[in-house]
């Protein structure tokens, strides 16, 4: 037995309070699916700038009536700090995964993604602190790296960031690490790449590549491809993203907290293989797509070109041991992509 599936037993007998900021959200809406089937008390705070409350529906709709009693949900803003007092109280786990993602929009609007992710990440931090809970997990970013060339990305190498999304993310981890040795207050965060799923969002020009690119699929329309192609990126199933968030909230090892983690597969695709790998796993569900052929256009200002994590570090700390390749978890989540993008 993994120590994933041993941390899910104890869960199911042993339940606890944790509070999940962006729950609405793509990554928190799978993280309430899971805590409440583990019959944990989740508190969720949410101000629908990214959520929506259809992924709330989508997640009572997923769990028993009881499960679903166990959720409470506020309406707030992170950058709003009683909001998060309010979310904090009698909690003993934070998920922090609220903040505004995209390279692109950052670029575009710098002052909102700082005041969401900068703002907004310390009043949630000071709120927690404040609250006493017992681990503050929160998003990091695989941004972070910038432009530092070498791969597999290990976590202490970092270079320069390239758009201010990255400076956030980076910002984030500055704070926990100061808060940890200011006052003793124990975070993790982790560094995602690339995570995908179901209940990710395919609309609007910040969608991520693999909901949109089905959704252009289902729809008959245009794939655009950033670049030749050949960009690589480590894509990770969203429920090796929970499994993360889970031991890492969780862990008793002294040694694994006040870090940040890699959370992805060790792996890289090409956007071109990614979309050969889409397109293979729709034609048995979407008749004729064996001809279309992507789109190719420039490459887009603050990306990077190759993106692939040195996963050894959570193996080793946290017993994280991702359970879907990309493959498996494209086939896992292409039915509820082909039965919610159909639209």
């Amino acid at each position: 037995m993994s120590q994933y599936d041993e941390l899910k037993n104890h869960l199911a007998t042993h339940p606890s309070v944790w509070l999940i900021t962006g729950v609405a959200g793509f990554i928190g809406s799978n993280l309430l699916e899971t805590l409440l089937k583990l019959e944990q008390k989740v508190i969720g705070l949410d101000n629908f700038f990214t959520g929506h409350r259809h992924n709330l529906d989508e997640v009572k709709g997923q769990v028993s009536g009881a499960q679903w009693q166990r959720f409470t949900f506020i309406e707030g803003d992170i950058r709003n700090l009683e909001d998060c007092q309010q979310a904090c109280v009698g909690v003993d786990y934070v998920l922090h995964q609220a903040a505004l993602g995209s390279v692109p929009r950052s670029i575009e609007d710098p002052l909102l993604t700082n005041s969401a992710n900068i703002d907004g990440f310390l009043n949630i931090l000071v709120a927690a602190r404040d609250a006493g809970v017992k681990r503050f997990v929160y998003a990091a970013s695989s941004s972070t790296y910038g432009d530092h060339p070498d791969l597999p990305k290990v976590e202490d190498k970092i270079g320069k960031p390239l758009s201010p999304y990255a400076v956030t993310k980076y910002v984030n981890e500055l704070y926990a690490d100061v808060f940890a040795r200011t006052y003793g207050f124990k975070s993790i965060g982790l560094r995602y790449f690339n995570i995908f799923g179901r209940r990710q969002d395919p609309e609007g020009a910040y969608a991520a590549v693999i909901p949109k690119w089905v959704a252009g699929f289902i729809k008959k329309e245009d794939i655009y491809i950033n670049g030749d192609g050949e960009t690589s990126r480590d894509f990770c199933y969203i429920d090796n993203a929970v499994q993360a968030n889970l031991l890492a909230a969780t862990t008793d090892n002294p040694d694994a907290v006040d870090q940040v983690y890699n959370v992805a597969l060790n792996a890289r695709t090409t956007l071109n293989e990614l979309f050969q790998a889409i397109q293979h796993k729709l034609q048995a569900r979407v008749p004729g797509l064996e001809t279309v052929s992507p789109v190719y256009r420039e490459f887009r200002p603050g990306d990077v070109r190759h993106s692939q994590a040195d996963i050894s570090k959570a193996q080793t700390l946290l017993g994280y041991a991702p359970e879907y390749q990309v493959n498996e978890g494209l086939e896992e989540a292409m039915d509820w992509y082909v039965n919610n993008l159909n639209g």
